[in-house]
């Protein structure tokens, strides 16, 4: 037992940074929703109608702000996925939309790295998606920019670039379910709470990245992202 009274090292909490600022904001859970944008969903095979949203999580300690994304065992098709990134600073169960943005603190921008590989063996056989979403990692993320600063943005350009060329397109004004919808379901079925993140889905494009690219990815109005695959 330590001096803290564990009998391990307790682990750090994880922590974004905020823009100009020497704040840090803790994170709880992430939450990523899938095939939010309709041309990402047709590219991976499937209907854009408005179905019912789906949810999968990442780990805290997926995160990773150092501008590095180390390239991962056991697969050989990392893809990446540009996401605008919601950080809540309030919580709760049954949330309504009309207030969902309340409970907003800021906005970042983030890739949800994926084992594309992985996740198709997974879908095939009927399996979670964790071992192709939720490894170390697999959350690049910039600084959150408060809403008091920027607002609650409902449209900007989403881009990711590889090398200087640009992959990945959108705007946020083409979310098949919005911000506020997200929390609202999520709070359904989670209770929902300070310091978690809501990844909201990604723009067609997506596609595998090697040692030594270099990746750069910008949604207007909140932020940019540089990460180079080592």
């Amino acid at each position: 037992m330590n001096a803290t009274g564990s009998v391990i090292v307790p682990p750090a909490v994880p922590v974004l940074p905020v823009l100009g600022t020497q704040a840090t904001f803790p994170v709880r859970r992430i939450y990523c929703i899938g095939r939010n944008y309709a041309a990402h969903a047709i590219e991976m095979g499937h209907d854009p109608d408005r179905e019912p949203p789906f949810f999968f999580q990442k780990n805290p300690d997926n995160i990773d702000t150092s501008g590095r994304f180390p390239y991962p065992v056991k697969t050989g098709d990392v893809h990446h996925e540009i996401e605008l990134v919601v950080a809540l600073k309030t919580g709760g169960t049954n949330i309504p939309v009309e207030g969902a943005l309340d409970h907003v603190f800021g906005y970042g921008v983030g890739l949800d790295m994926t084992r594309r590989d992985l996740q198709a063996e997974a879908k095939k056989l009927g399996r979670p998606w964790e071992i192709a979403k939720a490894f170390e990692h697999s959350a690049p993320m910039g600084p959150l920019v408060p809403a008091e600063r920027i607002g609650h943005p409902q449209a900007g350009r989403v881009t990711l670039s590889v090398n200087g060329t640009l992959r990945q397109e959108g705007d946020l004004n083409q979310l098949i379910w919005k911000v506020p919808e997200m929390i609202a379901y999520l709070s359904d079925f989670f209770e929902l709470a300070p310091g978690d993140l809501i990844m909201s889905g990604t723009p067609s494009g997506v596609g595998a990245v090697e040692r030594g690219d270099v990746m750069e990815g910008a949604i207007a109005g909140v932020g940019e992202l540089r990460v180079e695959v080592v």
